[in-house]
Formats: C-alpha cells, structure tokens, sequence
C-alpha cells in the first residue's frame, strides 16, 4: 500500500476519532481546536497527495479554500477558548478568512469540473471574472437590505451576508456545471461535498439568528463531511467531454454587466453602494477587458495555425491539403488540373545540397506565381511537384506561360542553374469527372510529357496508365 493512501484514510479516521472523544467526554479545547480543525488539513492534505492528473489551479483552489476556512476556524476556536486580548480584532479576522474560502473554492471546483488537459487562459479569466463578480453582485443587492435588520458596521454586515450568498453561488453554479456533463464520481462527490456544505452553512446561519447557536456543537461536523468529500472527489479523473466554452464566456459576460452597473449606481449614488464593493467590481471589469483582448489573440493564433496548416511551409503557396480540398469545389465548374514535376531538380539538389534547392524551389515558386490567374489556385503537392486549378478554358495557355517561366536560369550563391518542368492537363467536365480520374489523367498526360519532352501535353484517350502516380 503506497504511503499516500494512508492520507487518504487519515481524514475520516480524525473524524471518527473526534466525535468518540467529543460524544464520550465534556467539550475540550483539544478536541474543537485540534482535533476539529486537523481534519480539515488533512481533507486538503489528502487533495495536494491525490496522483491523479487534473488541473493543478483548480486543486490548489480547493486546497486554498479548506485551509482559509480552517484558518478562520483555528482563529474563532482560540478566541472563544482563551479569550486572547490583542490590538488585533480576533473575531474579524476569522470571519475575513471565512469568507476568503467563497472566491477561492469556487475558482477551485469549477475548474475541478471542467478540467481540461491544457487549461485556456479564456477559462482560467472565465472563472475568475465570474467568481469575483456574482459575489460582489448578489452582496451589493443584499448589503442595503441587511443594513436595516443587522446591528454592526457596515463591513460586519457585508460579512454576515455573504456566507449564504457564497454558499448560493457555489452550489449553483456546480449544479449547472455538473449536469451539463455525464455524471462521473468525481462530479458526483463534488455535487455531494458542495451540497453539505451549503446545508451546514445555511443551518448555522438560521440557528445563530435565532440565537440557539452553540460554539463547538456536532452539528459543525457537517463541515467537515463536506470537506472530505471534496478532497475523495480528486482521487477520481474528471470527465473527458467538457462543458462548451459558451457556457463560462455568457455567465462572465453577465458578471461584467452587472459589475459595471455597480460601478455606475456608485458614481450616481455614492451613499447606496459601500466603497469596500467598488474595488471587487473594478478588478471584474478589469478582467473582463484582459479577457477581450486574450480572446483576440486566441482568435488571431486559431487564424494564423488554419493559415498554416493549408501553405506550404517553404514556398509560401497552398499545400496539398488545401489543394485537395479546393479540387472539391473545382469539380463544379469547367476548368482545367495541372501536374507540373520539375525536370532536373533532383540532380541540382544531390550536388549542390538541400539548402540550395530549397533556395531554388522557392524561386521557381514565385515564377510560376507571376503567371498564375488571379482566380487560380497554385499549390506545391511536395518535393518537386506542384499543381494547379485553373478555372475556365484557359489551361492550356496558362500552362505554356508556366513552362515558360524556366526558360532562362536561375541565380543561387553565384551558381547559374538551369531548370525545366513537365505539364500535365487535364480538363474537368462538371457532372462526368471524378477528382481521382481527373488526378490520374493529369499525371498520365504529365508523364508522358516528361517521357516524350513535349514538355506541355494535355490528356487524350491514348495515353497509358503505366506512369500513373495519384
């Protein structure tokens, strides 16, 4: 058994261990300021050790989230326990690293969720943008409201709602995540861990406005549960069939809306809106333009990679891929398939090397180029070869001006290299040809060029199959 299982296990065991000594004796500090808390660094103990792949910000997310809450939870234990007298406000601080555990744990699962092998930078700004901005949003309509019924400062009272509201947004929005894919166990434990959560929280919360609450009850148990599901969720791979990319980009853009109406109803109304809610809402908005312009680039990188994978990467002309494709559409109109192979290339390339001939290639390149129809496609098909779709009734003449283009030498280092081409044509008929008899016939004509040097030759019935190369 690897060493890292027994963390696995050591989390429930804590668990268990706590509530036999908290059920069999009187409440001890040592068991709701030690024992309590160790098994939520255990639970994120267990997610850091998990050897499963997943997508390492949305782990240090989770982890990051049962740590700050279990910091604040250390933080309350010391203060009811020991009543420590310091410059520092105890109390606040727990309830700042409480509430630190909202945005953190819901970057985290959302990206446990829709774990990808290569996370985006437009998921990773998504996620952020709409952890941010729905928590500030859905603060900002409650703050004003709660004022009125919540004795404290105004900062007391953004903090007192936004448990409920962090706990809304996080089950939520792993409820839509989750059935928007095929139900998995890690999916399903995180729905679990999220859910218990969301009832632990909502149940303290309805017993400490009543007044029942009591510090240290079993009732706190619920959190923990909820954490070591959390952690036994990243010991199971995430789905491979994500969540389209449509779902993240129209939530964030809702979350840039509503942010930038904040922004607007603060300016209006200074009093309505608290300044601590300003600052949320900018870094959403600013997010939300660092997203526009990542998404630009993207779009930009996805153009020029389509661009690539259809040229040919020395000669700059379309490669056979895009030649093939193209040959799709040409079979619906009249036209013209050339197969040109260049005569003498080769023994260029053996004795002056490769760095020459590709210097060569790239010259006869931009020749045939000069003469091409602007509605033509020219396409190098590999090595020494290209081809060419000519629309209309042209081919002919446009494959004379081709051969043509090699007439007088080439000039390479102070080298004079001399070079001729073999043309094929073929003729398309819409309707009659197919693209693989219309290759066949054009590199049929081709060689027998090449055999005859004739140099251009168009096909006929005559010719053989023997040279047929497509």
């Amino acid at each position: 058994m690897k060493i890292y299982l027994l963390f696995r296990l050591l989390a429930i065991a804590t668990l268990i261990a706590y509530l036999f000594l908290r059920n069999n004796s009187d409440t001890r500090w040592e068991y709701d300021l030690v024992l309590f808390n160790l098994v939520a660094l255990l639970a994120a103990l267990s997610i850091a050790l998990s050897p499963i792949l997943d997508d390492p910000l949305g782990r240090y997310g989770v982890i990051g989230a049962i740590i700050s809450w279990s910091a604040g939870s250390i933080t309350s234990s010391l203060n009811s326990f020991f009543e420590i007298k310091t410059l520092l406000n105890l109390d606040l601080i727990a309830q700042s690293l409480y509430a630190l555990f909202y945005p953190l744990a819901i970057f985290g699962l959302t990206r446990a969720i829709r774990f990808k092998a290569v996370s985006k930078s437009l998921e990773l700004l998504d996620t952020a943008i709409i952890a941010i901005g729905y928590t500030t949003i859905l603060t900002a309509l409650l703050v004003r409201p709660a004022m009125t019924t919540i004795d404290g400062s105004i900062f007391e009272v953004f903090l007192a709602i936004l448990y409920p509201v962090g706990d809304v947004v996080i089950l939520v929005l792993v409820l839509l995540l989750v059935f928007r894919q095929r139900m998995s166990w890690r999916n399903g434990l995180i729905l679990i861990g999220a859910t218990m959560f969301f009832l632990s929280d909502f149940y303290f919360l309805y017993q400490s406005y009543l007044g029942r609450y009591e510090f240290g009850s079993l009732t706190d148990v619920g959190w923990l549960i909820s954490f070591i599901f959390l952690s036994e969720a990243f010991w199971f791979a995430s789905n491979e069939v994500q969540a389209p990319r449509s779902f993240n980009s129209a939530v964030a853009t809702i979350a840039l809306l509503g942010s930038s109406t904040l922004l607007a109803i603060a300016v209006l109304q200074p009093s309505y809106i608290p300044r601590f809610l300003i600052l949320p809402a900018f870094v959403t908005i600013a997010l939300s333009f660092l997203r526009m312009g990542v998404a630009i680039n993207d779009a930009r990188n996805m153009s020029n990679e389509q661009i690539l994978a259809r040229t040919d990467e020395l000669t700059g002309l379309a490669n056979r891929r895009k030649f093939m494709v193209d040959c799709q559409e040409f079979l619906k109109n009249p036209g013209s398939l050339l197969i040109l192979d260049l005569d003498g290339f080769k023994a260029v390339n053996d004795s002056l090397g490769h760095g020459i001939g590709d210097q060569l290639l790239k010259q006869v390149a931009s020749r045939f180029q000069r003469v091409m129809p602007s509605d033509a496609l020219l396409a190098r098909l590999g090595g020494d070869e290209f081809g060419a779709l000519i629309p209309g009734g042209d081919g002919m003449e446009v494959a004379r001006a081709l051969k043509a283009t090699l007439t007088y030498p080439f000039h390479i280092n102070s080298k004079e290299i001399c070079l001729d081409v073999s043309i094929g044509e073929a003729s398309n008929e819409p309707g009659s040809s197919a693209l693989e008899q219309l290759l066949r016939r054009a590199d049929e004509a081709m060689y027998e060029a090449k055999r005859s040097k004739l140099g251009v030759l168009s096909w006929h019935n005559q010719l053989g199959t023997s040279g047929s190369r497509l």
